[in-house]
């Protein structure tokens, strides 16, 4: 009689924990992000090696593309609702397909870099405009030269904000497009006067010793690589929005307090497991160390725009205004997004304070 009234007992409690399961367990919500093999990626593997999206109801779907360009092109598809990329193609995604830009990812001023070989003539005129003392060149060094770089990218960008610091324009130079790999390796065969490139193929470069002429941050100037949203998905899910977010900063955090050297072997994990690509030590500290990241009080001073234009927005407009310059959008397409508005703040600001410690 006791035997049979404990297994009765037994069977009960399990009914009751089946029945009251869903209450302890409830379903996450998935949502598909994209991204590059570059440094503003790691921060949501990160993220998502740790549970942290789990732990705030979302099931993080990681997709690899090769190129801001591309990410956008599978937007119709619906391939994804968050993304990360460059500021260039940010501004490209507000005006063909009326994205969001909801968050800075990093900073991308320090890498997309002009280099010139140490014997070239513009290597040996410095602070030519007295306002950029540490830029290299003059009109006369550089008008007619022929440039390597990837056009209508960060790189591009970097090369126009370069040329206008020494008064010249596109018109005054050669540009041979080609993507990174085919610059770096055509100037090392002695092919072009300048290579414009982003990292790692920077890193290399300037290991064989090409000199620095010029990066936006010499001369002035940011080039952020930020987060995007599919607005029609945020506008519904804006509780969704801001979950992703905190986890992004949860891992920004993480990188602004903890010694950069201690994070090498999970940045150099994160390379080949996720992007198959086989980062040294030494090029994965130096990466680290040149994509600065901001935490959430930064972002919102970045975005805020009770003032007049944010500084997300006005960096997204210089954007636009590049595209402009080089044909890429006409007259009318600018106008659409040369205020920067669809770089927002509303996401940011529903974030719970404080974000959850990253230890």
């Amino acid at each position: 009689m006791r035997l049979r009234k404990f297994f009765s007992c037994c069977i009960a409690l399990l009914l009751c924990l089946a029945i009251s399961a869903p209450a302890f367990s409830a379903p996450l919500t998935k949502v598909r992000t994209a991204w590059m093999d570059e440094h503003e990626t790691f921060l949501i593997w990160y993220a998502k090696e740790k549970g942290w999206d789990k732990e705030v109801g979302l099931d993080i779907e990681i997709l690899y593309f090769g190129s801001g360009m591309a990410i956008l092109n599978a937007l119709p598809a619906g391939e994804w609702v968050f993304a990360g990329m460059g500021a260039v193609p940010a501004m490209m995604g507000a005006l063909r397909y009326n994205t969001y830009v909801i968050g800075n990812a990093n900073e991308e001023a320090l890498i997309n870099r002009v280099l010139v070989r140490p014997d070239s003539p513009i290597a040996k005129v410095k602070g030519w405009n007295k306002d950029y003392p540490d830029v290299l060149g003059s009109p006369e060094t550089v008008k007619g030269k022929t440039f390597l770089t990837t056009t209508v990218s960060s790189a591009h960008y970097a090369l126009s904000v370069w040329l206008r610091v020494l008064g010249l324009t596109e018109k005054d130079i050669v540009i041979k497009n080609m993507d990174q790999a085919q610059a770096l390796s055509a100037f090392e065969n002695g092919i072009g006067d300048g290579a414009v490139l982003w990292a790692p193929h920077a890193y290399v470069g300037e290991a064989k010793g090409w000199v620095l002429a010029g990066n936006p941050k010499l001369c002035k100037l940011a080039s952020p690589c930020v987060l995007v949203a599919d607005r029609k998905y945020a506008d519904v899910h804006p509780d969704v929005t801001a979950k992703f977010l905190s986890i992004y900063l949860r891992a920004a955090n993480m990188l602004q307090k903890e010694p950069l050297e201690s994070l090498v072997p999970e940045y150099q994990r994160f390379f080949m497991e996720w992007a198959g690509k086989d980062y040294s030590a030494e090029l994965s500290l130096l990466d680290l160390q040149t994509h600065p990241v901001a935490n959430l009080d930064e972002q919102l001073a970045m975005f805020d725009a009770s003032k007049g234009q944010s500084k997300a927005q006005y960096w997204q407009s210089e954007m636009a205004r590049f595209f402009a310059e080089i044909g890429s959008i006409n007259k009318d397409e600018l106008k659409k997004v040369e205020d920067g508005s669809y770089a927002t703040d509303k996401f940011l600001k529903l974030i719970k304070k404080p974000i959850p410690s990253y230890k």
